[in-house]
């Protein structure tokens, strides 16, 4: 690059960055930002408590399961018999356990995807241009955590 055109890109680096720093333009290009503790949130959610109280229903629903398993396992007198009951009641419990965890995260991603939503809804009704989590801003922004928290512990 010849020393000429160092000088204009120079002086024009120059000029944009002074441009910049410039109230006016500062003024202009300001962003409303607010943070949100997500995990405050997503343990105020009613739609989350609803979710953990099913989810401790079924786990004892398992439980009672598993207990009534070994009862007719113990009264089995054939070894053989006896063998493939613990089998059957196993790949049974398998199943089970395995469509109550599908279901669980299907419902967990549902309120996920209801929880942003209403963080989304949140930012455009109060013309914020952006919310971040709470743990990645060291400082500034608005805390709207209180504001979510409101709104998600009524939601059904």
């Amino acid at each position: 690059m010849s020393r000429k055109k160092f000088d204009i890109f120079l002086l024009s680096a120059i000029v944009l960055l002074s441009v910049w720093g410039h109230p006016a333009y500062a003024e202009n290009s300001f962003y409303n930002v607010a943070v949100i503790d997500v995990s405050q949130v997503v343990e105020n959610s009613a739609q989350i408590k609803k979710l953990k109280q099913e989810q401790q229903d079924k786990v004892d629903e398992l439980i009672k399961y598993i207990e009534n398993a070994r009862k007719d396992v113990a009264l089995q007198s054939d070894e053989k018999k006896k063998k493939a009951l613990e089998e059957k009641f196993q790949k049974e419990l398998v199943s089970k356990k395995e469509k109550i965890d599908k279901e669980y995260l299907k419902k967990l991603a549902n309120i996920d995807k209801n929880i942003s939503k209403t963080v989304e809804n949140y930012a455009k009704s109060n013309n914020y241009d952006l919310i971040l989590s709470k743990g990645m801003v060291l400082y500034g922004g608005d805390d709207v955590t209180s504001a979510i928290i409101k709104i998600v512990s009524s939601e059904k």
